[in-house]
C-alpha cells in the first residue's frame, strides 16, 4: 500500500470534520425553515387578498365604463332629438308661424 504524505493528513482530517459537522438533522432543518415558511404563507395570504381586491376593483371599473358608454349613447340620442326640435322651431319661425305652447 502507499503511504499518505504527512502534510496531507491534516487536510484530510479537516475536510472530514467539516463534512461531518455540516450534516444537519431533519428536525433542525425544520426548525430553521419554520419561520421562513410561516412568513411565506402569510405573504401568500396577503397576495391572494390583494389579488381578490384588484379583481373586484377591475370588475367595478369595467361595469362603470359600460354604464358610462350607455349614458353617452343616451345623451347622443337626446342631443339628436333636441337638434330636431330646434330645427323645427327655426323652420316654423322662418315661415312666420309661431310654435304652439
Amino acid at each position: 500500500m502507499s503511504r499518505i504524505p504527512s502534510k496531507l493528513i491534516p487536510v484530510v482530517i479537516l475536510v472530514g470534520a467539516v463534512g461531518l459537522g455540516g450534516c444537519a438533522s431533519k428536525s433542525y432543518v425544520r426548525e430553521q425553515i419554520a419561520p421562513v415558511s410561516q412568513r411565506v404563507d402569510a405573504l401568500e395570504t396577503r397576495l391572494q387578498e390583494t389579488d381578490n381586491t384588484a379583481k373586484s376593483a377591475l370588475a367595478e371599473a369595467q361595469a362603470a365604463s359600460g354604464q358610462a358608454q350607455q349614458n353617452g349613447q343616451r345623451l347622443d340620442q337626446i342631443n339628436g332629438r333636441v337638434d330636431g326640435v330646434e330645427q323645427r322651431l327655426q323652420a316654423a319661425e322662418q315661415r312666420g308661424k309661431r310654435p304652439r305652447h
